[in-house]
């Protein structure tokens, strides 16, 4: 791989520890290569925009997200102190909650399940999706070159369905439980740090018991179209 800018490698470093010598050097290849890579941002994608689609062994980047061993938890931590250090290293922190379905079809899709589609549901026309359900905590912050607000997102949780738990005999997990457990996670993370979190009235449950703890508040939006 090409010498990197300092400034970039400064960054990435950080997050060295979490991976072995000889996975560290494909973790490399495949964040830089999602910078610039169009479309998806899949591991085909960044090896190609790395000059590596003629990688004879293509498959062991591939590893790196299937097989290798590393904590995606310890790696939202440095995240979102990296994001903290550089753009709110004062005063409250305002995060974003809300979930989304990815469409996933296949035999291998285990945890997918029946939602509400928020995009073409209304409050008089309901429309199912099959997919997976994720929860995604965002810290917002305002970007100075780029005059608008953007939404990192530094907590991304799979919230398998009902049906999922059924057949495997668990208890199911709400999507409340997956928020409130994400919400404790960045309270351990930054105790001292006044925390400020939109959500819409799904979560309004919530809101009652976390507005409780602590230097956290939860600001209601409206319901989804």
């Amino acid at each position: 791989m090409l010498p990197l800018p300092s400034e970039l490698t400064s960054l990435i470093v950080g997050f060295a520890p979490l991976f072995s010598k000889p996975v560290w050097k494909h973790v490399q290849v495949l964040l830089i290569g999602a910078i610039p890579a169009p479309g998806k941002r899949t591991v085909t994608s960044a090896l190609r925009v790395m000059g590596l689609r003629r990688e004879r062994h293509f498959q062991t980047s591939h590893r790196v997200l299937n097989r290798a061993v590393w904590s995606s938890l310890s790696a939202s931590h440095i995240l979102l102190s990296l994001l903290v250090n550089a753009f709110v290293p004062e005063g409250a922190l305002v995060f974003a909650l809300d979930d989304t379905i990815e469409r996933r079809r296949g035999a291998q899709i285990k945890a997918k399940g029946i939602y509400r589609d928020p995009v073409r549901s209304s409050h008089s026309h309901f429309v199912k999706a099959s997919g997976l359900r994720w929860l995604s905590l965002r810290l917002t912050v305002r970007i100075p070159w780029a005059e608008r607000v953007w939404a990192w997102p530094v907590l991304t949780a799979l919230c398998p369905s009902e049906r999922y738990y059924e057949e495997r005999g668990r208890r199911h997990k709400k999507l409340t439980t997956w928020a409130r457990q994400m919400l404790r996670q960045v309270k351990r993370w930054l105790p001292e740090r006044e925390v400020v979190v939109v959500a819409d009235s799904s979560f309004a449950w919530m809101l009652r018991s976390m507005n409780r703890h602590r230097h956290v508040s939860l600001v209601k939006t409206g319901d989804h179209a």
